[in-house]
C-alpha cells in the first residue's frame, strides 16, 4: 500500500512540474497499467496514441493594471508600411514581425521546427528502408540460386535472408510512423491548438 501511495505522489509531482512550465502534457497507460507522461507526442508509442489524454497548463488571470494617475502619454507614431517612404523620403525596408501564437503560446518557429524534424525523420526512414529492401531481395535471389550448393551455405544464406527481411520490415514501420506524424498527427495537433496550418509547410530546397 505504501508503494502505491509513493507511485501516485511521484506521478503527481511529474505532472505538476510539466504544467508549472506551461507545457502541454500527454498521458497514457501501458498494458501493465503503468501511467506515463511526456511533453512530446512523438515519444508516445503508436499503439497507445488512441488513448492519449492531453493535460494543458491552467490559464493564469492577467495581473491587475494600476489606474493611471496623470494624463495619458502620447503614443509613438507607427512606422510606415513596407515600401512606403517615411517623412525623410527613405523607404521602410523592414517587414513587421508576426506575433501570432497558438493556444499554448507557441509561434511559427516552434511549429516549423517540429515539421522539419518529422520530415527529416521520414526522408531518412525511407532511404534506410529502400536500402534494406534491396539487400533483402538480393539475398533472396542469392538463396534461390544456391539450390545445387552445399547445405551449410544454403542454411547460412537463409539465416541472412531472414535477418534482412526483419530489418526491412522494422524500417517500413518507421516510415509509416513518420508519415503518419507528418500527414495526420501534426496537422490535427495544429488544428486543436489553433496554430496556423501554413507553419507546417516545408519549403523545398532549390
Amino acid at each position: 500500500m505504501m508503494k502505491i501511495k509513493i507511485l501516485f505522489v511521484s506521478m503527481a509531482l511529474i505532472l505538476t512540474s510539466f504544467l508549472a512550465f506551461g507545457q502541454e502534457v500527454y498521458r497514457w497507460v501501458d498494458e501493465k497499467g503503468t501511467v506515463h507522461f511526456t511533453d512530446d507526442l512523438g515519444l508516445v508509442p503508436e499503439k497507445y496514441r488512441g488513448q492519449v489524454q492531453r493535460e494543458s497548463p491552467p490559464k493564469e488571470p492577467p495581473p491587475p493594471q494600476p489606474a493611471p494617475t496623470g494624463p495619458p502619454s502620447p503614443q509613438p507614431a507607427a512606422p510606415p508600411p513596407v515600401g512606403i517612404p517615411d517623412r525623410t523620403g527613405a523607404e521602410n525596408k523592414a517587414a513587421p514581425a508576426s506575433g501570432q501564437k497558438d493556444l499554448l503560446g507557441r509561434g511559427e518557429e516552434w511549429w516549423r521546427a517540429k515539421a522539419r524534424e518529422w520530415n527529416e525523420k521520414l526522408l531518412n526512414a525511407q532511404k534506410n528502408y529502400e536500402n534494406a529492401f534491396r539487400e533483402w531481395k538480393s539475398k533472396e535471389q542469392e538463396l534461390e540460386s544456391s539450390k545445387f550448393k552445399p547445405d551449410s551455405l544454403k542454411r547460412k544464406l537463409k539465416a541472412e535472408t531472414i535477418i534482412l527481411e526483419g530489418k526491412a520490415k522494422d524500417l517500413e514501420k518507421q516510415v509509416e510512423e513518420a508519415k503518419d506524424m507528418v500527414e495526420k498527427v501534426l496537422p490535427k495537433q495544429a488544428q486543436d491548438d489553433r496554430a496556423n496550418p501554413q507553419w507546417l509547410k516545408i519549403e523545398e530546397k532549390k
